[in-house]
C-alpha cells in the first residue's frame, strides 16, 4: 500500500512515470501531516501549570486530528484505486449500443468515486484548518512553528483535493449530483482560505 511506503519510496513513485500516484494522493498526503502536525502541537501541550483548562481542549482537539490523520491517510491509497477504475472503464469496449451504455455508465460510476475521493480529503482538510483556528495562541508557544506548517499544508491539501474533484465532474452523466458536488467544492475552498488566512495572522503574530 501507497501508504505504507516509506517517504523516499513515495516521492519516487510520484516521481516516476506512471500517472499514479499522482495530485490526489499527495493532497490526501498532505492532509495527513497537517492532521499529524495538529496532533502534535496538542500533544506538546500538556502542561496544566502552564496552560490550565486548555489542556482538556487541546486533548480533545488532538484526539479529533489523529482520526482526521488516519482518514486521510487511507485516501491516499484510495485515490489510486479511483484512478485505476476510471482507466478500466475507459477501457470497456464500444462496438455495439449495448456496449457504449454499460462504458458510458461505468464512467459515470467511476468519476463519481473519482470525485467523491478528494471530496473526503477536502472536508477533513477543512477541518483540520478549523481546527487550527480553535488552538492556536492556546498551547505550547515553542510549536507555534510546527502549526503553522500544519495551516500550510491543509491549505495545500484542500487546494489540490478541490483540483481533482472538479477534473473528474464532466465525467458524471448526472448533473444534478456533479453540480451539487462543484458547488460543495467552492464552498469547501471559501471557507479553508479564510480560516487559512485567519489562522496565519493568529500565527505570525507568536512567531515574530
Amino acid at each position: 500500500m501507497l501508504k505504507d511506503l516509506t517517504v523516499e519510496r513515495f516521492v519516487r513513485e510520484v516521481a516516476s512515470n506512471s500517472p499514479a500516484p499522482g495530485g490526489g494522493s499527495v493532497a490526501a498526503q498532505s492532509g495527513a501531516q497537517a492532521a499529524g502536525l495538529l496532533s502534535m502541537y496538542c500533544n506538546l501541550s500538556q502542561n496544566r501549570k502552564k496552560l490550565g483548562d486548555a489542556v482538556e481542549i487541546l486533548q480533545e482537539i488532538g484526539e479529533e486530528a489523529r482520526f482526521l490523520m488516519s482518514k486521510m491517510l487511507e485516501a491516499i491509497d484510495e485515490d489510486t484505486v479511483a484512478f485505476n477504475r476510471v482507466m478500466e472503464a475507459y477501457r470497456m469496449p464500444k462496438e455495439s449500443d449495448h456496449e457504449k451504455a454499460k462504458r458510458k455508465e461505468a464512467i459515470s460510476e467511476a468519476g463519481k468515486y473519482a470525485a467523491d475521493v478528494p471530496m473526503h480529503t477536502a472536508r477533513g482538510s477543512l477541518r483540520v484548518l478549523s481546527l487550527v483556528n480553535e488552538v492556536a495562541g492556546k498551547g505550547n508557544p515553542s510549536a507555534v512553528t510546527d502549526l503553522g506548517v500544519a495551516n500550510m499544508q491543509a491549505l495545500a491539501a484542500l487546494v489540490g483535493a478541490c483540483y481533482n474533484i472538479k477534473i473528474n465532474l464532466d465525467m458524471i452523466s448526472d448533473r444534478g449530483v456533479a453540480k451539487n458536488m462543484e458547488s460543495e467544492a467552492v464552498d469547501l475552498l471559501r471557507q479553508g482560505q479564510e480560516l487559512y488566512e485567519s489562522n496565519r495572522n493568529m500565527l505570525e503574530k507568536e512567531i515574530i
